[in-house]
């Protein structure tokens, strides 16, 4: 294989092959934590707004992390999450939108309330 087939090969096999490990790892969780997992990555499929696939994979690497140390130490779900698990995915996604359009906005709206408010940044 020559090395621009390694790298066309790499970029499509390796994320991808990244999704299967992850997933594997979703499914040998006990099943209340591997639902909070899937409930977590629809949430935030549908609302992350994290555009980088890199970023996307190291969240859900998070995530999964997250809940199989949870499920090893018998964690509750409800300690893991919080009272609004939307609060918890969120805070999550926050962690990953540093770049992109979405924080760019978020950053200029908070820059301008300042402003407004005659506050110094």
């Amino acid at each position: 294989m020559s090395e621009d087939q390694n790298w066309l090969a790499a970029k499509i096999i390796g994320p991808k092959r990244e999704w299967r490990a992850y997933k594997a790892r979703v499914k040998a969780l006990p099943a209340p934590y591997a639902e909070a997992v899937a409930g977590v990555e629809r949430y935030v499929m549908h609302f992350g707004g994290v555009n980088d696939a890199t970023q996307a994979q190291s969240l859900f690497n998070d995530v999964i992390d997250i809940f199989e140390r949870a499920a090893a130490d018998s964690t509750p779900i409800r300690d893991v999450v919080g009272d609004d698990p939307v609060e918890f995915a969120d805070a999550l996604i926050r962690n990953y939108q540093q770049t992109g359009y979405v924080a760019k906005e978020q950053q200029r709206l908070r820059d301008s309330i300042s402003r407004a408010a005659g506050e110094q940044s």
